[in-house]
């Protein structure tokens, strides 16, 4: 391998850097300038490696940092120029090295003291760079979650203020105006009591408003395990935030899970929910789900006039024509219908697959649904006035 590059002091030469950690962090400032994103925790790895398999060997070392610092194909080209530009042995540019010689030292932002050994100012090798560890965490793909994360995303996702629009209710109540409404007797005697009889003011009333009803429909298929556990977690959020919410799973089958939803434990709840869905992380018949859901429960009362959201990647196994009819039969008794596609935040994405395009006509929002910062997106789409899409009578396309 050849030599590591190496920093002049003014004074005494050129003095290699024979420290991994310093190494390691200097090839991280280079990578980061490329346009490549090295999380701390990668950069752990990475220093780890080299301590085990040292600096001599050329290839042991591009090996130990590709496999640490690279996670998608597409940037090995650039690690490879990167690499090549930093371990040639040559110095690297002047304006690198003030900034590879501090290590660097990431702790959470809610810590109010610097670490022990790390002065208060800044001075000494330690450069202390604080980070908010939920920032971080609202913009990470469910896919990449560890337990810890799950646990911390629970606790968040209770904070949304998961609201639904209201809706004109056949329950009379009090009007605010005196000129709106009908005529309220009771109401209007009642009052005259205080007075002696004499009715000075006529009291009205008028419908009321009441909460839209939310029906959650979770694809727990194969192709969204990486997505399925999080969206459960959004749904068991939104059970115990607001009244009338039914949660169902999609699958080969249709499963109800409202009542093992609403228990307060998410573990308990999560649980629950797994046992009683027979065919998780199987395949999906999107189209046969949705007619169950349609005969059973939604036409006859829990979609009618309320807010469906389907959190679904779209990919069926089904004939497209069957899921276009019952997304059309939903469409015509919702208010607002919203699907949420964990893919969609993938750079170049299409809904190309086949039930997902026989699916769009039907659809008033379609949104993201990978991340906790999606998920406060769909929150607020939820809580918004629909978007529904103009169409024409004959197939059912987007005008």
């Amino acid at each position: 391998m050849s030599p590591a590059p190496v920093a002049t002091d003014g004074q005494s030469g050129r003095t290699p850097l024979v420290d991994p950690q310093r190494l390691a962090v200097g090839f991280a400032s280079i990578l980061r300038r490329a346009g490549l994103a090295v999380p701390v925790g990668s950069l752990a790895l990475f220093v780890d490696s080299l301590d085990a398999v040292g600096l001599e060997d050329r290839d042991r070392v591009y090996w130990a940092g590709r496999a640490a610092l690279i996670h998608r194909p597409e940037d090995a080209g650039l690690y490879d120029r990167a690499f090549d530009q930093f371990w040639t042995g040559a110095p690297p540019p002047r304006s690198v090295l003030p900034h590879v010689a501090p290590v660097v030292l990431e702790v959470p932002a809610e810590d109010a003291a610097p670490p022990e050994g790390v002065a208060p100012d800044g001075d000494g090798d330690l450069e202390v760079v604080r980070y908010s560890p939920v920032e971080i965490l609202r913009h990470k793909d469910f896919a990449a979650y560890t337990q810890s994360d799950f646990d911390e995303a629970h606790r968040l996702l209770h904070r949304l203020r998961l609201a639904a629009p209201g809706q004109r209710s056949r329950r009379l109540e009090p009007a605010p105006g005196r000129r709106s409404g009908q005529p309220d007797l009771r109401r209007t005697v009642r009052r005259a009591l205080r007075t002696g009889g004499e009715a000075i003011e006529l009291s009205r009333r008028a419908p009321g408003r009441r909460l839209r009803r939310l029906v959650l429909l979770c694809d727990v298929s194969g192709s969204m395990e990486p997505y399925s556990r999080a969206l459960l977690r959004f749904a068991h959020a939104a059970t115990l935030a607001r009244g009338r919410v039914e949660v169902f799973a999609l699958g080969t089958r249709l499963t109800r899970l409202s009542r093992h939803l609403r228990s307060r434990d998410p573990d308990a709840a999560l649980a629950g929910a797994a046992g009683a869905v027979p065919d998780w992380s199987g395949g999906t018949r999107l189209g046969e789900g949705l007619r169950e859901f349609n005969d059973e429960w939604g036409v006859r009362g829990l979609a009618r006039g309320g807010v469906v959201v389907i959190l679904s990647d779209g990919w069926d196994r089904g004939a497209p024509d069957a899921l276009a009819e019952q997304m059309a039969r939903l469409h015509r008794v919702a208010h607002q219908v919203v699907w949420v596609n964990p893919l969609k935040a993938a750079p170049g994405y299409a809904p190309l697959a086949r039930g997902m395009a026989a699916a769009l006509p039907w659809v008033d929002d379609f949104v993201e649904g990978h991340s906790l910062a999606a998920l406060e997106a769909l929150a607020d789409v939820i809580a918004g006035p629909p978007h529904r899409p103009s169409r024409r009578a004959a197939g059912g396309q987007l005008a």
